[in-house]
């Protein structure tokens, strides 16, 4: 099946784990096309003001295409022991394959090697 990247532009941090750059709702049917069963958004909404799509949109799409949905909202330039701790067990509780997104998908990436160090 073509993928469009511009809709999902992933990139596989595990085998069954991928992140993302910001999604927007059109994005949700997209990976839930593509095999997707959950969906982590790490991006707090509004960060870069209105145009951003929010949490609630996205959430909305995600979960009429099917997919499992969970919001965890983490900073750019630092994330807590507690959110790592947070991430670590949305990764062991998601149904799999999982996509989690970003601004730019760097702390998603930076999530999810802290969740799964040791």
């Amino acid at each position: 099946m073509p993928m469009d990247d511009d809709l999902l532009p992933l990139h596989a941090v595990a085998p069954d784990v991928c992140v993302a750059p910001q999604l927007t709702p059109q994005a949700m049917a997209e990976a839930a096309r593509q095999g997707f069963k959950s969906v982590i958004n790490n991006r707090p909404d509004y960060e870069e003001g209105p145009e951003q799509p929010t949490n609630a949109s996205i959430e909305a799409a995600a979960r009429a295409a099917g997919l499992q949905y969970a919001f965890l909202p983490v900073q750019g330039g630092y994330q807590s022991p507690e959110e790592i701790a947070a991430f670590a067990q949305l990764l062991a509780d998601l149904p799999r394959p999982i996509l989690a997104f970003c601004r730019s998908g760097a702390r998603s990436t930076r999530l999810f090697v802290a969740a799964t160090r040791g």
